[in-house]
């Protein structure tokens, strides 16, 4: 049962451990990870104008833009240098430009990748299909902060503070329109995921006391029961 115990409790303390480590790692270097980091949120606060049946969301924090398309039209989303760079036809097919520069950049957190010579621009579009349920996901460039350190616009750590306003143009049919949103940075919540996995720890300890006190309980009913079995039957009655 110790042996039990200390299983149990292995567990919560190595992810509390691997959690401080990622945090103070994220702190000091936070672009190492190529992923959102917790202090940022990027949030879409309109499209105009307004376009019924079109939902656009920011998934994990600052990660990827969702777009779900039930216009009835074509969506066409653009890229950086306004080249087309995706859309959501009107029956839901969902495509990418392979000779949109977004197409290679968006592929990492930063757009560290080689963009080949045939993305361009003034070229031609060349569509692959990458759906066909009425929705498209893309990493965007423009709803995160692509530099590393801290944001100037942050004067205090725990303050909640706009970093930039952003905006992606869209069209939707024949009509352009564009999606706005806002970058923010949201007061270090290093206990969040510690919090969370203290929860684990004691839910744990519980299960590992609440099997302990069964063994013990049953071990002394077993007790009781060889006992009575070894004296002379008659003294039980």
């Amino acid at each position: 049962m110790a042996a039990l115990l200390a299983a149990a409790l292995a567990l919560p303390a190595a992810a509390l451990a691997r959690a401080g480590a990622a945090a103070a790692e994220e702190r000091e270097n936070p672009i190492s990870t190529q992923v959102s980091r917790y202090n940022y949120r990027s949030n879409v606060t309109a499209v105009t104008p307004a376009q019924p049946g079109l939902r656009i969301e920011v998934i994990q924090y600052v990660d990827r833009l969702l777009l779900t398309n039930r216009t009835g039209k074509t969506v066409t989303v653009y890229g950086y240098q306004h080249e087309p760079y995706a859309r959501v036809l009107a029956n839901g097919t969902a495509e990418l430009n392979t000779r949109s520069r977004a197409y290679y950049l968006d592929q990492t957190f930063f757009g560290r990748i080689s963009v080949p010579p045939s993305a361009s621009p003034t070229a031609p579009p060349h569509w692959v299909v990458v759906g066909t349920g009425g929705q498209l996901e893309w990493h965007d460039h423009r709803i995160h902060w692509m530099l590393p350190g801290i944001p100037p616009q942050v004067k205090n750590r725990s303050k909640r503070t706009k970093v930039f306003d952003w905006t992606v143009p869209i069209r939707v049919g024949a009509q352009p329109a564009a999606v706005h949103g806002e970058l923010v940075w949201v007061p270090d919540e290093d206990w969040a995921p510690l919090a969370a996995f203290a929860g684990v720890a004691a839910l744990a300890l519980a299960i590992a006391l609440a099997l302990l006190v069964r063994r013990r309980r049953a071990g002394g009913a077993a007790g009781a029961v060889s006992g009575g079995a070894a004296g002379d039957p008659g003294e039980a009655w």
